[in-house]
């Protein structure tokens, strides 16, 4: 795999069991690489460990007074620098392919599962722990994934040196080849407590992260009242809480980088000294003394990437983790999809509320709890929060169709939508039918004013479609969002639309008036509206009021209004006193006609308001 050919066409099946696993399955998926980089990383370093054998060859060879040993020296050594200078060329270059196409591997998986998921996401994983996996984290595991054959490399060569030397010349060798791996294995016992500092000062980072991405989030509403400082003030407390830990856990790094400077330095001495000793008694020539003690200082080359295998390895652990953590969710009704992808249609049905949205019908439907109407507004998309029965769309249960055929056939706006930054024509420029045009969608969601805002707020734009949109639409009012976002929405012209509070911050005139573009603009498809507000519902064809997870009431808003109470105090907001027994104003009919019911307190203006200048009249 190259990096010109990033993105994978298949990222792959991750082995998320563990962070080890998940490690080894990506060293597994690019074992070609690997085994470059391994190749060139032994022309490398034995290129490097070869130049002492020169150099003594070339002392022994003047001490000979050879001249014909010396020029034959001279090539050699020539050879050998070439080695090193290509192979390390292109070990750097094998090394960061393996790095950079491990990393994208990972930050491939991580978007299809975040896709996949869609908001169960964030209610199973914090918000900042996601950012801090898919940014930091992929890097330090595309670190361990890319070192692991350079150590591989590293040590092949630290041994066949260390045999060469026994060859050589065994009095010297065997004292390398036993303090050889002492060096090597050092600083193993120090590695736990380091790698413990290293998990702490990650988990301190992650939650500043979540803690800043938070408080960024809720700015303006922070400005509001006057809570910017309190959350600024805790984000400097986990800010020196993170530097508090990172100070701590680089003490433990620099102690175990000083030891693999300390124990080589203290092996050169003891072969030096013992060096000297055989050449004074005549075993060993000064040829023979140079050439292992420029091996032994040349191996703490290759050496130091024993240390740095254990530092990716413990960076790369608990990032790894965390992110098989992410890879292994899964849908509550996670299916390959055993029909073909063909988008039914037909009636919406859930059998768990016994909610029905028959097809080509504007139905809105009434919870009395917000987060109840979310749930149940993802259970109709096919994204449900836990496991149960499935949706049905003409029939066909949506877990059984492909995600991506179950998404075309039923689109969820939630109450929160999030607009990406680019400009207005990149925002409305999503998968659609193309029955539905963006100046459509877009006078449909009342978006005339939201056009001329942005035309004002870019210097550039003489067209709205190309005014720059900020991230997350910071610069726009939170009606403004909920309208472009609506007109997105419309754009994509699915079989069936859902809809959550998506008139929840616009003033009562703009809901009204989106109430019938949405209607109108949407009179061949079915539509699903989560709503308490009387001017959509009062344009529904059907509404259905969900009570504690079922069906309680089905009918126009003007008859479940007068005939539902449960249905009245959640439109009206009246309180228990105020649904006090109604009075019949005609004194004696039916209190259920729902020409004749009044309700006392304010909410009666609520009520007369939705019933009508006529039937008070009528009543009257």
């Amino acid at each position: 795999m190259r990096i010109q050919d990033l993105p994978y066409p298949d990222p792959g099946v991750p082995d998320a069991r563990s962070g080890p696993r998940f490690l080894w399955w990506l060293f597994r998926n690019q074992l070609g690489g690997q085994l470059k980089s391994l190749a060139w990383g032994l022309l490398h370093f034995t290129a490097v460990c070869g130049l002492p054998f020169c150099v003594g060859l070339a002392v022994q060879a003047v001490v000979d007074r050879s001249g014909e040993r010396l020029a034959w020296t001279g090539g050699l050594m020539a050879l050998c620098a070439a080695g090193v200078a290509l192979g390390e060329l292109l070990l750097h270059r094998a090394a960061v392919t393996n790095w950079i196409t491990a990393a994208a591997r990972v930050q491939q998986l991580l978007a299809r599962r975040t896709a996949q998921l869609g908001s169960a996401l964030t209610r199973r994983v914090a918000a900042g722990e996601v950012v801090a996996v898919s940014t930091g984290d992929v890097e330090k595991i595309g670190w361990f994934v890319e070192a692991v054959s350079r150590f591989t490399a590293a040590a092949l060569t630290v041994v066949l040196v260390c045999v060469g030397l026994v060859v050589y010349q065994p009095a010297l060798g065997i004292v390398v080849a036993v303090g050889v791996p002492v060096l090597a294995l050092a600083v193993l016992p120090l590695l736990p407590k380091a790698t413990r500092r290293a998990d702490h000062q990650r988990e301190k980072a992650g939650r500043a992260t979540e803690l800043a991405s938070d408080t960024v989030a809720g700015l303006r509403v922070l400005r509001g009242i006057g809570g910017e400082e309190l959350f600024l003030e805790r984000y400097r407390r986990a800010s020196q809480e993170v530097r508090h830990a990172a100070v701590r856990s680089a003490r433990m790094w620099a102690l175990i980088s000083a030891i693999q400077v300390l124990l080589p330095g203290l092996l050169m001495i003891a072969v030096v000294w013992y060096g000297v000793h055989l050449a004074r008694e005549g075993r060993i020539s000064v040829g023979e003394l140079v050439t292992v003690y420029s091996s032994v200082m040349l191996l703490t080359y290759p050496l130091r990437h024993f240390e740095e295998i254990a530092m990716a390895y413990s960076f790369s652990r608990p990032s790894a983790k965390r992110a098989a953590r992410v890879l292994s969710l899964k849908r509550a009704t996670d299916t390959e999809g055993s029909r073909e992808a063909v988008v039914p249609s037909g009636d919406l049905y859930d059998p768990e509320t016994g909610l029905l949205a028959p097809a080509d019908r504007f139905t809105a439907v009434v919870c009395g709890d917000p987060d109840a109407a979310g749930l149940l507004a993802e259970r109709l998309g096919g994204h449900p929060a836990e496991e149960g029965t499935s949706v049905l769309l003409g029939g066909v249960p949506l877990d059984e169709l492909p995600l991506s055929s179950a998404r075309a056939a039923v689109l969820v706006q939630d109450k929160d939508p999030v607009l990406l930054s680019g400009s207005l024509r990149e925002l409305l420029d999503v998968p659609a039918s193309g029955a539905v045009s963006a100046e459509e969608a877009l006078t449909a969601a009342q978006c005339n004013d939201v056009l001329d805002s942005l035309v004002q707020g870019s210097l550039e734009a003489d067209d709205p479609m190309d005014a720059r949109i900020t991230e997350r639409g910071r610069s726009l009012s939170g009606g403004q969002r909920q309208r472009l976002a609506l007109a997105r929405s419309l754009i994509t012209d699915p079989e069936v639309l859902v809809l959550d509070e998506p008139t929840s911050a616009v003033d009562s005139h703009t809901e009204a008036r989106i109430a019938e573009g949405v209607r109108s603009l949407r009179a061949s498809r079915t539509t699903v509206v989560f709503t308490s507000s009387p001017l959509l519902l009062d344009r529904a064809d059907r509404v259905v009021l969900v009570h504690e997870g079922q069906v309680e009431a089905v009918g126009t808003h003007r008859e479940l209004i007068h005939g539902e109470p449960r249905y009245r105090a959640v439109v009206t907001r009246e309180t228990d006193d105020e649904a006090a027994p109604h009075e019949v104003l005609d004194g004696g009919t039916n209190p259920h006609d729902e020409k004749t019911t009044a309700v006392r307190g304010p909410a009666a203006h609520r009520v007369l308001e939705e019933i009508g200048l006529e039937e008070i009249e009528e009543t009257a």
